[in-house]
């Protein structure tokens, strides 16, 4: 199914089932060595908290999340903002956590991509570099598995052809294929070649309120990026009901850059490989109550 609609949007595309390669490896430097066992996907708070004013009181912790959704000691994925309470500031989270279990504390291997207050540019942090807890604030998009190495799926594509960004390919191929039924993936995927536009979040949250998608654009910080980008996307091909966001990529680098995904800038000679896994359940945790399609992209 993959393979067939990627064939509509790149040049090249290849899909098979192979081993989880060892994460922990370069250049993923994961602190799980898969994305296997009881997957999972939660979707936590939501832009509503975000725009169109900032609701700094909403705080999660990845540890009490990793609790709701029925699996203490999960190695979650993903895609979110920063707990402001802790930052002092909004920024960009790239969530990579073995949450704690009974016997083992909890491993941070997160990052934080924040507006570098010196030259406006990218600043890329580890999160433990400066940091103890898992909070994160307003909204996540969450793949969560036991971490294990077995069977994934293996993506690999290049030369866009088409309009869609890789993301939005596998997600519209999986919603064309399987209709009414929600079919729901996470895991990680490389840009090995090219350059992505990415955006990063200011580190104020807006004065105004924010109220279109013309709005949202005019405050975020975009950029232009180069490979390799570590990217991890939470997938859902369609929205059963709940208020998702149906996707979300937030990506890291080893060279300092990293934020959240929008396409790639290069599509001549752009090259992705990923590793993904369908989940088994979906979890909607703290849903907003008054809700709008605004700053969903």
């Amino acid at each position: 199914v993959l393979q067939k609609g990627l064939k509509e949007n790149f040049a090249d595309a290849q899909v098979s089932v192979v081993d989880c390669p060892d994460l922990t490896q370069e250049p993923f430097n994961f602190p799980a060595k898969g994305i296997c066992g009881k997957p999972r996907i939660a979707d936590v708070g939501g832009v509503p908290y975000l725009i169109p004013i900032a609701q700094k009181e909403k705080v999660y912790d990845l540890n009490t999340v990793a609790k709701d959704i029925e699996l203490p000691g999960a190695f979650i994925l993903g895609a979110g903002a920063v707990s402001s309470r802790v930052l002092g500031i909004n920024a960009e989270l790239i969530p990579i956590v073995k949450t704690k279990s009974e016997k083992k504390p909890a491993v941070n291997g997160s990052y934080i991509a924040q507006i570098n207050p010196a030259d406006k540019g990218c600043l890329l942090e580890k999160y433990s570099n400066k940091y103890t807890d898992c909070e994160f604030g307003l909204l996540a998009n969450l793949y969560a598995s036991e971490g294990q190495p077995g069977k994934v799926i293996e993506v690999k594509a290049n030369g866009r052809t088409g309009e869609l960004n890789f993301v939005s390919c596998l997600r519209q191929t999986l919603e064309k294929h399987y209709g009414e039924k929600p079919v729901g993936m996470g895991g990680t995927f490389i840009v090995q070649k090219g350059k992505a536009k990415i955006h990063i979040m200011p580190p104020e949250f807006s004065a105004c309120p924010l109220n279109t998608d013309e709005d949202v654009n005019n405050w975020l910080k975009f950029f232009e990026m180069k490979a390799p980008l570590i990217c991890q996307p939470v997938i859902v091909s369609r929205d059963p009901g709940f208020d998702l966001r149906v996707e979300h990529t937030h990506c890291f680098s080893q060279h300092g850059e990293g934020g959240h995904y929008h396409q790639d800038t290069s599509p001549d000679s752009v090259q992705y490989l990923g590793y993904f896994q369908p989940a088994e359940l979906l979890f909607r945790i703290d849903r907003p109550q008054e809700t709008h399609l605004v700053g969903r992209d």
